[in-house]
């Protein structure tokens, strides 16, 4: 049946959370009794738990679970942890840790935050003199300090705040276009809050500074602030990670010298490099680990993905985030990205499952948190290339997806127990697991 609104509802935000549901099941389900009890289902005994979850957005339903895994064994500059990762999809966890116990036993990972500076920015359009202007920036530069010291004041303590104010001269890329560009260090908070009050205040001390600024012109004086916003793209916010081991440690499989491994392993992150279209996939199994563990940990993985994948075309060109050498019979693998985390505020202090997965990863601080979550990703990238350049792919995948297979198909305990033993020396295809379950069922 073909469902629509003759008319937009009014005032959906001011109904109960029960009348939002009656609506929305009797107005876009074909079945409203099972709708009402499917959403029901996912909600939290715990009225009060449930509430918290509410309030998290505005017009809430029910919760909308994922899996919480841990993937254990990652030694990262000498310290043990169980990475906690929050995703759907099928063998992430099981390679994070595949690839987390084959460099434990190597050395582990290494870890180094290169910086951690953050970026906004006041945009607005000035259609005068362009030294007038550099002369008036530089004349109310301390303006914006004092004006912000209400807002810089805890952040400051906490030896954070304002680094820099900066004009950006952009008007030959649009006509009468300048900016501040700012700087800030927001230490464990990820700092989007304090970020754009400042910007605000900056664009506020900016027009009013204009207007009783003697030298400008009443067209000069007119300047138009567009918006002040945060930007997500941090390319100072930098964190590495590596690994490292002799040639002939990399003995991952029987099946290929170590060698042969290590020249494969190079020669595919070089075609990475060079291939937009093999970058897009293998970034992406990259962010597979990153954002497993930015979920869990509450932070705001659409902001981490749109700066990465900004800082992988950083050259003009989309390209690989990690790398790969043999140098003096040594082998290494690295990864360099943009990290904007916090361990302060937002969920991290809301959410009990996100503050009981920063207790197990130790209570980190923003920068510590920024090299578990870049090994993560490293990990992940080390697992799925391994297997692209020696079994494939599939082979680990379709393996992983096959309890998805069956739970599609309904198939009971019993049926589980001998497919996942029949397809340990069989090879997992859709259609083999539809032919094996259906034999099984005929017998």
């Amino acid at each position: 049946m073909e469902l629509y609104m003759t008319k937009p509802i009014s005032g959906f935000s001011k109904l109960s959370k029960k009348d939002k549901i009656d609506w929305l099941a009797s107005e876009y389900t074909t079945d409203p009794i099972q709708t009402k009890t499917i959403l029901e289902q996912y909600w939290n005994s715990d009225e009060k738990l449930q509430k918290l979850h509410d309030e998290f957005i505005e017009n809430t339903i029910t919760n909308l679970y994922l899996p919480l895994g841990i993937a254990p064994n990652f030694l990262i500059n000498e310290k043990l942890y169980a990475i906690p990762m929050a995703i759907e999809e099928s063998s992430v966890v099981a390679a994070a840790s595949k690839a987390a116990k084959f460099w434990g036993g190597r050395g582990g990972f290494k870890t180094t935050v290169i910086d951690t500076e953050k970026v906004g920015q006041v945009h607005f359009i000035f259609k005068g003199d362009v030294k007038k202007l550099e002369t008036f920036i530089n004349a109310i530069r301390p303006k914006f300090y004092e004006d912000t010291a209400v807002l810089t004041e805890s952040m400051s303590k906490r030896g954070g705040g304002i680094k820099d104010i900066a004009l950006r001269n952009l008007s030959e890329k649009l006509d009468n276009y300048y900016q501040l560009h700012c700087t800030f260090e927001t230490m464990d908070a990820m700092g989007a809050n304090f970020i754009n009050s400042c910007l605000e205040q900056f664009a506020a001390t900016l027009k009013r500074e204009a207007q009783n600024y003697a030298t400008f012109t009443e067209t000069e004086k007119d300047l138009e602030v567009v918006m002040s916003i945060l930007s997500n793209y941090v390319p100072n916010c930098l964190v590495r990670a590596e690994v490292s081991c002799p040639i002939e440690a990399l003995n991952l499989s029987k099946e290929i010298s170590p060698v042969a491994f290590a020249q494969k392993m190079v020669r595919a992150i070089e075609i990475a490099k060079v291939e937009p279209y093999r970058a897009v996939t293998h970034n992406k199994g990259i962010m597979n680990g990153i954002d497993a563990v930015i979920m869990a940990t509450g932070n705001d993985f659409r902001a981490i993905e749109a700066g990465v994948h900004a800082y992988a075309s950083k050259n003009g060109r989309y390209s690989s985030l990690t790398h790969a050498e043999i140098k003096n019979d040594m082998f290494r693998f690295w990864i360099e990205l943009p990290l904007a985390l916090g361990t302060v505020g937002g969920l991290t202090k809301l959410h009990p499952l996100v503050k009981l997965n920063l207790d197990m990863l130790g209570q980190p601080s923003a920068k510590e948190l920024m090299q578990i979550v870049a090994v993560a990703g490293l990990a992940q990238n080390f697992a799925a290339v391994s297997s692209l350049v020696t079994t494939g792919i599939q082979k680990g995948h379709m393996k992983m997806h096959l309890m998805n297979i069956l739970n599609q198909m309904n198939a009971t305990h019993e049926e589980k127990d001998a497919l996942v033993l029949h397809f340990k020396t069989n090879t997992v295809t859709h259609r083999g697991v539809v032919i094996a379950l259906e034999a099984l069922r005929n017998n």
